[in-house]
């Protein structure tokens, strides 16, 4: 019986240590982080700014301590270094400016991507994040690309600033920056106004994190959920879907060309390219 146990023993842990060793692998392969394999653009002289929370906090509303959490780590590196390999210049902002908290589940060695992995590796990546802009400070209509990263800590700010709400309008009108968002980014944009004063978003194609996916996940305590805004913003919400969604992806442009979100963490490659396919059109047009 000892040695059966011994045995039996002996097999888990070699089948435990075998799912840890090849699970990045297989979630990739279940629709985790896909590899972009789309056209790709050179853009030298053009400028991005990524923009993220400053919510460190996952907690139920009127609570101040809870799990970490901030933004989600592939939803800043993938447009930050898909805009870096493009030639632009990138900035990086948040709500508050300094710190960037980045949910740390988001680095562990199963979600993980390659671009977390240059990531880590990046000094010069890094010091923007320990160091963020402050959005209040900014001229958005100096840049040429807007992208706001998504992650749980932004349930609780990026809806809620009228700072950037206001500040997404004047990029809008100044009818230069391509406005992106990923997953809980899109939550950045619902309070955005035009100039009668109604939703900007009201009526345009737009998608960002499913309710379904936030229910799969049991993390509904925050207090904004990206498809319920959007769609009470009047926007016309669409999304892919999957058994778990969080293997699901799906990006949009609008009618106008102007708005590209993305729907999860998994759609952060495809929005940022789509972004810069518009610029790179609109260099191309005559002047």
């Amino acid at each position: 019986m000892t040695n059966r146990v011994t045995k039996t023993l002996k097999w888990t842990v070699l089948f435990v240590a075998l799912l840890a060793l090849f699970l990045p692998s297989i979630l990739q392969g279940l629709g985790l982080h896909p590899e972009y394999h789309g056209p790709t653009y050179q853009l030298p002289g053009k400028r991005a700014l990524v923009i993220t929370t400053s919510n460190a906090v996952l907690s139920s509303a009127g609570e101040t301590e809870g799990k970490p959490t901030g933004v989600m780590a592939s939803e800043m590196t993938h447009p930050y270094y898909g805009f870096t390999d493009a030639g632009m210049q990138v900035d990086i902002a948040s709500i508050k400016g300094g710190q960037i908290p980045v949910d740390p589940q988001t680095l562990g060695r199963a979600i993980r991507s390659a671009e977390d992995d240059r990531y880590l590796a990046d000094p010069i990546m890094q010091a923007k994040v320990n160091n963020s802009l402050l959005i209040d400070d900014l001229d958005f209509t100096q840049y040429d690309a807007i992208f706001l990263s998504g992650g749980w800590g932004a349930a609780y700010d990026l809806g809620y600033s009228e700072v950037l709400a206001e500040k997404i309008s004047a990029a809008y009108y100044a009818e230069t920056p391509i406005i992106g968002s990923v997953c809980h980014g899109a939550l950045g944009l619902i309070n955005a106004l035009d100039r009668d004063g109604n939703k900007l978003i009201a009526g345009r194609r737009m998608t960002g994190v499913t309710d379904r996916q936030i229910k799969q996940l049991g993390i509904e305590i925050t207090p904004q959920h990206p498809e319920t805004e959007l769609r009470k913003a009047g926007a016309l919400f669409e999304s892919q879907t999957k058994l778990i969604d969080f293997f699901a992806t799906h990006v949009v442009v609008d009618d106008e060309r102007r708005f590209v979100t993305g729907q999860n963490q998994n759609s952060g490659h495809e929005t940022a390219h789509q972004m810069m396919a518009i610029i790179a059109a609109l260099n191309e047009a005559p002047q």
